[in-house]
């Protein structure tokens, strides 16, 4: 494919993170979303950083040259599914919340496998695989999940106490 191509889809996936990004904070309460997303674009631009300076991956095209991390992912549709999920489990159990995880986290994770091996958009090196991919995936939408439920916690014991 060519790097016109790999140019065309991040910016249709900028555009269309910034659609879903509008439409999940329309949804209440959106101090939680807005919180969850911040929070999630945290932690992945802290690891994506860690695991670019490791050389275990690079982004040979890029829509803002000036980030060595995919910032298109980072700050904007890893975070914007990530609160899609946080929606999707708000009143579920911890089996469930577990189980819905592969609603999202598989579907990215062959995506992600269909940029490496197809584009230039994402690249694979010493030692990383779509298998570490996929349980990052996992692990920080378990992470920002109990970070929400922490909040939540806390929020309600504050009102509790003063009421």
């Amino acid at each position: 494919m060519t790097q016109r191509f790999e140019k065309f889809t991040l910016r249709f996936l900028l555009v269309l993170g910034l659609i879903m990004f509008i439409n999940l904070i329309k949804k209440p309460p959106t101090k939680d979303w807005l919180l969850i997303f911040l929070f999630k674009g945290f932690i992945s631009s802290i690891l994506d950083k860690i695991i670019v300076t490791k050389n275990k991956i690079v982004y040979p095209v890029k829509l803002f040259k000036s980030f060595d991390i995919s910032f298109i992912f980072d700050y904007l549709l890893f975070p914007v599914v990530c609160v899609y999920y946080n929606q999707v489990t708000k009143t579920s159990s911890f089996f469930w919340i577990v189980i819905k995880i592969f609603y999202f986290s598989v579907p990215m994770t062959l995506l992600e496998y269909f940029f490496e091996k197809r584009t230039n958009l994402i690249k694979f090196k010493r030692g990383w695989n779509i298998y570490h991919s996929f349980i990052t995936v996992n692990v920080t939408f378990l992470i920002s999940r109990a970070f929400i439920a922490v909040v939540r916690n806390a929020d309600n014991t504050k009102v509790g106490s003063n009421g």
